[in-house]
């Protein structure tokens, strides 16, 4: 049996498992980790500014595309905490991703040496598994356990810490015998496909909820196939979106209290059953339970047993994969058309689709400042059907999911559940790693201004690397959902970000001159003020990042203060504190315009 270091045989099991793409940095206690990788010469390596960026530009990459699992590597102490914030992201969104911390030699991890810490028990309660190896001869089988344990069931992150005396010792291992275990992911049976189709089939007003579960198992196809056999609308989350293409004609339109359409909320109402699949009925898109439920029969599917019933118990709840209940779904829902018990729902889709032209948000707006609607009408001309966007939280999400349009699953990569602020830049970049060897690919991130300053440091990776991608950054120059949010408290206290900058007088009180910080970090910027130039700044922006291969920066001054539409209670009570459309040209980009 080949006898070699703990850590070469770990690189080996990176190879074997098909994680061959890091991002992280070096560091005294992880350094014979990085020795076997430069020894190895299979893995690649993306050096982060910050541990946290490095973790977050894993979780981009895992979800860029199925399969992908990115790895995050770190030394000991800080670097481990530095990834919680990154494993709590992608734990929050089912994403798989394997963090690597160096840790103090196993005798000294009782005797508060310098920077060790019980990373294992800091992480546990964000990832599916977190292990401090104590002994060498595990390592194989902890790896072994940790890919298994990412894509069984509900996907999602886990941590390998290594002792640097582990790392460094000789074990027996022979990759030519290792072998990835099996996944295990449970199905759902013929007899349950058979009663949830019975219990659609009874409805007068269907509609499929279409969860981020599809996307992770792979199911969109099946999604689609199930929705069209039956002619029944679907309202993706915010986690699915891009399952149906919005412009779909059972597209039915996102469903909450904030990243939603006003036809989306409409349909939903107007409904009497609900299939939701790989959802997990997150309060953003429910509101009131007592609103979302009524006069509707659920059922719902999830990979997690204990999902089942957590938020609200549904009339039928089935345990499953995703795409392997999808499968029986549409075998079931073929067999029913064929033999002609399926019913005609043509003319609950003819209402949906006149609630899909006729309520929609006015996006054409010419003030300057410039308003925020706007920006997305622009976007959506500008970019391209394929296009990928990466956003996390903020007005800047909220209302680009509300004007925005998705074609395709894995084309809106967004921090869903966590949303934590800086997630979004080294998201982007591990999104365009991920997608290096297509360089058709787009990717374009979306920014508020105080998201953007967070990890900002992080352009300088894409610089270096040849990361590119356009950012737009929608700069109010405050904490614009958190100043929405304390209206309800009458007041507007310490969210603004504005000042004078003495060193860019230009730019009007608006604070930190981004510009200069990018072109600073090595990217490339462009500032608009104007919304008619909006139109050729994107254009710009595509043409800098494929001559220079940089992100640019496309920052857009907004007005200081927008309300964005959101409801605080039921998805029948949202705000809107903007015009309306009542013509196509108040909103041109619609996915279906106005009559």
């Amino acid at each position: 049996m080949p006898r070699m270091r703990a850590v070469d045989a770990a690189v080996a099991i990176l190879e074997i498992e098909g994680a061959t793409q890091a991002f992280g940095l070096p560091g005294a206690a992880i350094n014979p980790f990085y020795s076997a990788m430069q020894r190895h010469g299979g893995i690649r390596h993306v050096l982060a500014r910050h541990v946290e960026g490095a973790s977050h530009m894993a979780d981009g990459y895992s979800r860029a595309r199925e399969g992908n699992i990115g790895v995050c590597i770190g030394t000991s102490g800080p670097a481990g905490t530095d990834m919680i914030t990154g494993l709590y992201a992608a734990w929050a969104d089912s994403v798989p991703i394997l963090c690597i911390t160096g840790q103090a030699p196993v005798a000294k991890l009782d005797k508060e040496d310098f920077q060790a810490v019980d990373i294992a028990s800091i992480a546990k309660p964000v990832t599916k598994f977190a292990k401090t190896v104590l002994e060498a001869g595990q390592v194989p089988q902890v790896f072994q356990q940790a890919f298994q344990t990412m894509r069984s069931g509900r996907p999602g992150p886990v941590l390998i810490d290594l002792p640097i005396d582990v790392q460094l010792a000789e074990i027996e291992f022979d990759p030519a015998t290792y072998a990835p275990l099996p996944v295990n992911k449970p199905a759902a049976t013929r007899a349950q496909a058979e009663r949830a189709i019975e219990m659609l089939l009874a409805a007068e007003r269907p509609v499929l909820i279409a969860g981020g579960g599809i996307v992770n198992a792979g199911g969109e196809k099946l999604l689609v196939e199930l929705a069209e056999t039956l002619g029944v609308p679907v309202v993706p989350t915010l986690m699915g979106w891009g399952v149906i293409g919005d412009d779909h004609p059972l597209a039915a339109g996102m469903a909450g209290l904030q990243t939603s359409q006003r036809y989306g909320n409409a349909n939903l109402l107007a409904s009497d059953f609900v299939l939701g699949i790989g959802n997990r009925w997150a309060n953003r898109h429910t509101g009131a339970l007592d609103v979302y439920r009524d006069g509707r029969t659920f059922v719902h599917v999830d990979i997690e047993p204990t999902q089942i019933g957590r938020v609200f118990a549904p009339d039928l709840g089935i345990v499953s994969d995703a795409r392997a209940a999808l499968e029986l779904f549409v075998e079931v829902a073929r067999e029913r058309k064929a033999a002609g018990t399926a019913r005609d729902y043509s003319a609950w889709v003819e209402q949906v689709q006149h609630n899909k032209a006729t309520l929609q948000r006015k996006t054409h707006f010419t003030e300057i400042p410039i308003k925020p609607q706007r920006v997305y009408e622009e976007m959506n001309k500008s970019f391209g059907r394929d296009t990928r966007y990466v956003t996390t939280i903020g007005l800047s999400q909220i209302a680009g999911a509300q004007f925005l349009h998705v074609y395709e699953p894995r084309h809106w990569i967004n921090a869903g559940q966590a949303g934590p602020l800086g997630w979004t830049g080294p998201a982007a970049l591990g999104v365009v790693q991920a997608l290096a060897d297509d360089p058709a690919e787009k990717v374009v991130a979306l920014s508020g201004d105080y998201d953007f300053q967070f990890m900002i440091e992080e352009l300088a990776v894409g610089a270096q690397f040849n990361l590119a991608y356009v950012h737009v950054v929608v700069n109010n120059s405050y904490l614009g959902l958190i100043r929405q949010a304390q209206r309800a408290f009458d007041m507007d206290y310490h969210v603004q970000l504005s000042f004078e900058n003495v060193n860019s007088p230009e730019i009007g009180g608006y604070g930190v001159d981004h510009v200069k910080v990018a072109e600073g970090l090595g990217c490339k910027a462009i500032r608009v003020t104007d919304p008619d130039e909006l139109g050729e700044a994107f254009a710009k922006a595509q043409g800098l990042a494929e001559e220079y291969k940089v992100p640019v920066v496309v920052e857009v001054i907004l007005e200081r203060v927008t309300n964005i539409a959101m409801g605080a209670a039921g998805i029948d009570a949202v705000n809107e504190f903007e015009a309306l459309a009542i013509s196509a040209d108040d909103a041109p980009t619609a996915s279906a315009l106005l009559d």
